[in-house]
């Protein structure tokens, strides 16, 4: 079992940057990969962004691409997601998520879901 905790969301003005971080524990966090997603109110969850085991290869989203940067520390057990130049359109509860394989954009190749944390960006 792997349990992951996210932390960084909050409210922000259109333009500006948040930074989440999800923490894991349980089983070896490097064997790993791990993704963040999220899902506004009436809409289906959407990949953001993902990142393999060692951190040496990331995956995004076209709608966040150039904006958003997703790291890991395996040393710490943590992912991080460094989101900029934030647009109300980002508005959502992000999640972040584990699994063993290397199917990144798809939510049901992860084994291991964070509680959510909630984005608001205001306009």
């Amino acid at each position: 079992q792997v349990q992951l905790v996210e932390s960084g969301g909050g409210l922000v003005q259109a333009g500006g940057s948040l930074r989440l971080s999800c923490a894991a524990s349980g089983r070896t966090f490097s064997a790993y990969a791990m993704g963040w997603f999220r899902q506004a109110p009436g809409k289906k969850r959407e990949f953001v962004a993902a990142i393999n085991w060692s951190g040496t290869n990331t995956y995004y989203a076209d709608s966040v691409k150039d904006r958003f940067t997703i790291s890991r520390d395996n040393a710490k057990n943590t992912v991080y997601l460094q989101m900029n130049s934030l647009k109300p359109e980002d508005t959502a509860v992000y999640y972040c998520a584990a699994q063993a394989g290397i199917g990144y954009y798809t939510a049901t190749r992860y084994d291991y879901w964070g509680q959510g944390t909630q984005v608001t960006v205001s306009s």
